[in-house]
Formats: structure tokens, sequence, C-alpha cells
């Protein structure tokens, strides 16, 4: 039997647990994000159901321009804990599947099975899922970029429906990528259409005359290499060719840090409070680390400013410790070096954690 690799991504994740508790929101623009109040400032959209992508509603978008974009939107708060329970429920289940899982988020995951109809299994898993009345879309490649890349053409639009289109191909929700259809899929489409390669990435490669994939696979590597280094060179030409990585890791990662930030929905501007407000982060991190056993060996502070400027400095911690009021006054020792003469939009505290 063949080693298949499945890309297994929940569809409009959020929205669709929020539908599992409130049926009656099945079919409408759905928009979650903050504490759920659209008019709240620096908030932004972290899910977006189809009928409200429909609108232009996208995640990352502030929730005031989402309004704006769809004004009959339904807008939810953020639950952590009930999308945390729903993807533990989720994994747990591609878990009873045979192979192996390596899950990479809230609502996605690796499958790495040895099976010679890998179509049937998906949609086995895709009935499985849908019995937790919830939806996905499932990739299927010879390795995890064209799984990942499968995923995509998997994906209904669902402009239209609180739920993907059922039909033939893609609609379907599941769609087979490797070598043997790569060329016909991924060579007319541009660079940025491959998963490592951003906007910023496609525009050098376009300066060199790299406008497509097909482009990618037939560029020079040691042209690559002298453009972009000896690394990140071939790897693109690698990229371009859809070869990726084969290994399923089914071990939890290990934080090797812990960071917490906060957008505040007003500027601040008082010393005082902005100590304060280090103080709070830095100790809410400490906590949630010395409750998972884990010693601290370095603390970084970020200041953004209303400008948009954004820098953070760091110490060393005298020695490895899990003592929270000492992490807290590191943090307020690194938050007195910075000049602290424009208003704060943002601040974060981040520890780097002893390796276990």
């Amino acid at each position: 039997m063949a080693r298949w690799l499945l890309h297994v991504d929940l569809d409009q994740f959020q929205a669709a647990v929020e539908f599992r508790r409130h049926p009656e929101l099945r079919g409408l623009p759905v928009i979650v994000g903050g504490h759920g109040d659209p008019t709240e400032p620096r908030k932004v959209v972290t899910c977006a159901s189809y009928p409200a992508r429909a609108f232009g509603v996208r995640a990352g978008m502030a929730l005031r321009s989402a309004q704006r974009k769809c004004p009959e939107g339904v807008f939810l708060p953020l639950d952590m804990a009930a999308y945390e329970e729903a993807s533990d429920e989720v994994m747990s289940l591609l878990r009873t599947f045979p192979g192996r899982v390596e899950v990479w988020g809230w609502d996605e995951a690796f499958l790495a099975a040895d099976t010679d109809n890998p179509e049937g299994l998906a949609r086995e898993i895709r009935a499985a899922i849908a019995r937790l009345h919830l939806t996905c879309s499932i990739g299927i490649g010879d390795n995890k970029l064209t799984a990942k890349l499968a995923t995509g053409f998997a994906k209904s639009s669902g402009k239209s429906s609180a739920e993907p289109a059922t039909g033939a191909g893609a609609a379907a929700g599941v769609f087979r990528l490797t070598a043997g259809n790569w060329a016909e899929v991924m060579a007319h489409r541009p660079t940025n259409a491959l998963w490592g390669i951003g906007n910023r990435i496609a525009a050098r490669l376009a300066d060199l005359g790299i406008d497509t994939v097909g482009d990618l696979m037939a560029a020079d590597r040691h042209r690559l290499a002298a453009e972009f280094g000896p690394n990140t060179g071939p790897h693109l030409w690698v990229l371009g060719h859809g070869k990726g990585d084969t290994d399923v890791t089914t071990e939890s990662r290990v934080p090797v840090g812990r960071s917490k930030s906060e957008t505040f929905p007003h500027d601040l501007t008082d010393p005082g409070e902005i100590r304060a407000q280090v103080a709070r982060l830095a100790t809410e991190v400490a906590e949630e680390m010395a409750a998972a056993g884990r010693v601290g060996t370095r603390v970084s502070v970020t200041v953004r400013t209303n400008s948009f400027y954004t820098r953070s400095k760091q110490e060393k911690l005298p020695e490895p410790t899990i003592d929270v009021a000492r992490i807290a006054e590191s943090a307020l020792h690194i938050i007195d070096r910075f000049e602290l003469d424009r208003p704060v939009r943002l601040l974060g505290v981040r520890l780097e954690l002893l390796p276990e």
C-alpha cells in the first residue's frame, strides 16, 4: 500500500462551533472576535462564516470595518474554552483512524496513512466529523506541501451558504495533488500560491522574471542561491517542484516560550499605568508557566506606540526561576529602559523557558 498525507482542515471553525450551540445562526453572516461588540476599538475578526465572507469580511480585519462591510452581521465574542474543547474532540476522533496524526492547531492536522484508497479514507473522516456537527475539507498529497495546497482546492467557496457546497471536484471537500498532476494544477499559478512563499518573496522572484510556479520549476538553482542565499534559494526551487516534508510527528510540541500581549482600547500615556500593565502581563505569563512546571530563563517586553513603531528589549534572568515576583520585577526593569515619549498602543511580555 502507498503512504499518503491527508491534511484535514475544519471549515469556518469558530463559527461552526457556534452553530452547534446556536443552530438558528446557520446561514447567517456570523462574525467572531473580541467581546462580540463591533464598536469596540482595536479588536479584530478571528473567524467569519461563509455568508459573512461574501460581504468581504476576513480574519484579521478590524471589527468596526467588518460592521461597515456587513451591517447585518451577527457578532459573537471569542469563547476560547469552547473552541479548545471542540478541537480536542476532533483530534481525538482523528486518532481513531489508521495512521499517525500531527496536530497543527485548533482546526487542522496531518494524517499519515498507508492505504490504496485515500479518497475513501478522506470521505470516512469527513462523515465522522459531520456527525460532530462540524465540517472539514481534506487535501491528499504525497507530502505535506501538496496535501496542504490540495486542501485549498478542496474547499468550497461557500459564498452563500453556512456549509460548504456539495458536488464534484473541489466542492466535494476532497482533492488530491501529487507529483502526477503537479504541473497541470500548479504551473500556471503565481509563485505566492505556494505554501511558504509570501508576497515579498514573490515580488523578488518577479524581479528575476519568475512569475509563475512553472517559471520557478524552470529556474536555475544557482541563480536562486545567488539571489536568496545558499539555503533559501534551493528551497524555493524545491517548493516549485512540489517537494516537501513527509514526516508526521505525533508528540506534542513543547513550547520554548510563552508570551502575552494586549492592544489597549485607549492609548496609554501615564508611566505608572504602563508599568502596572506590564507587571500584570508578566505576572499572568509567569503564573501560567509556573502552573505548568516550566522555568523561565529570559524576559522580553514589547512596546508599540500609536504610530505603530514597535520595539522589544530583553534581559536574561540571573538564574533560571519559576518565581513569579522575580519575573515581574525583571519585566518592570526592562520597561524602565524604554523612552516612553509617545502614547503606547500595545504592550507585550514574553518569557523564554528552560528546555524540558
